[in-house]
């Protein structure tokens, strides 16, 4: 015969690994420092006038 198994206590373990993996992805997409985080806004601001210093005279 099989081993018995506690379903709640399958059910419990199943959903705390669900819970960690969120915040896992959690952790990562928001557990940014601030210098990190004003690192990457100043990046996207250069690269902004970089492209519109680039444009034609004619283009919008």
């Amino acid at each position: 015969m099989g081993d018995v198994v506690n379903l709640n206590r399958f059910r419990k373990t199943r959903a705390k690994e669900e819970r960690n993996r969120e915040a896992e992805a959690n952790r990562a997409r928001f557990g940014r420092t601030k210098t990190e985080k004003e690192r990457d806004r100043k990046e996207a601001e250069r690269r902004t006038q970089t492209l519109d210093g680039h444009k034609l005279d004619g283009e919008t």
